[in-house]
């Protein structure tokens, strides 16, 4: 019942933040999946045309840049994933700038690095243009800046990204679209690993979870992580299946959909 009931709130959003993954995006190939780019827009479209802003932090720029140009590809050493980087993002927000206008909604580019949040007049300044952009009716739509952020590409992640745009604009809701239903208690292909749609804590066996790899169904440790600092904030998280029809208006709806992490501050 307490998992129905925390669902059901999330109807009340009214500030949403949505990260989406580099394989929602694109095809096996690496090349930008147009459909799939197409779904997420729609989606997006419809909840702000339902009065529900939305901030999108977007993956995809390296894989598409890779997939663009491999045959000129030497090695993967740090400037050719920056140079990559570079390539993609030009792809991945041209792709995203033509789908929303034939949608009438306006997006706008927003690249940070973990320095925009440490430096309290720089975060103050993204704050305050994410919040014009809102006013603007306009979707920001977020990545990190690769090109120039070496730690980044080594060792961040979007998932942290996006829990911590979530955090400092207060948030309704964080959703982290991927290509798992959510957080499983073993191999998503085995019938025996049950599929954990509540989570209050993150506890030790939460975290053990997490730490199990399975390639191809993302990195959960990093979303764990991201969980960690928006339920703290009070926030709750959403981690389901990009793939689902209609995931995000279906979550919204209160639909038992992936899993869901609940912030600390009850009902």
């Amino acid at each position: 019942m307490i998992e129905e009931e925390y669902r059901k709130e999330l109807s009340k959003s009214k500030l949403i933040v949505v990260k989406v993954g580099s394989t929602s995006l694109s095809d096996k190939e690496g090349f930008l999946d147009l459909k799939k780019i197409e779904k997420l827009c729609d989606e997006i479209a419809n909840l702000k045309n339902k009065g529900i802003d939305v901030i999108l932090v977007s993956s995809g720029a390296i894989r598409a840049g890779r997939a663009l140009i491999k045959n000129k590809i030497k090695s993967s050493n740090m400037p050719s994933l920056q140079a990559l980087a570079a390539i993609g993002q030009v792809l991945l927000m041209e792709a995203y700038r033509k789908i929303m206008e034939q949608r009438r909604h306006i997006v706008a580019q927003i690249l940070l690095t973990w320095d925009d949040f440490k430096n309290k007049r720089r975060l103050r300044n993204l704050l305050n243009t994410l919040n014009t952009l809102l006013s603007f009716g306009a979707i920001p739509i977020i990545n990190e800046n690769d090109t120039v952020a070496v730690d980044e590409i080594k060792f961040g992640d979007n998932d942290t990204l996006s829990a911590l745009v979530a955090k400092y604009m207060q948030a309704d809701l964080l959703v982290i679209l991927s290509d798992v239903d959510g957080l499983y208690s073993g191999d998503p292909n085995d019938k025996n690993s049950k599929l954990i749609t509540f989570v209050s804590e993150i506890t030790p066996e939460i975290e053990k979870y997490a730490q199990n790899k399975y390639e191809g169904f993302g990195g959960m440790i990093t979303k764990i992580k991201a969980a960690k600092i928006v339920m703290e904030a009070g926030i709750p998280m959403v981690i389901a299946n990009s793939s689902i029809d209609n995931v995000l208006e279906r979550i919204i709806s209160g639909e038992k959909i992936g899993t869901i992490f609940i912030p600390k501050v009850g009902i």
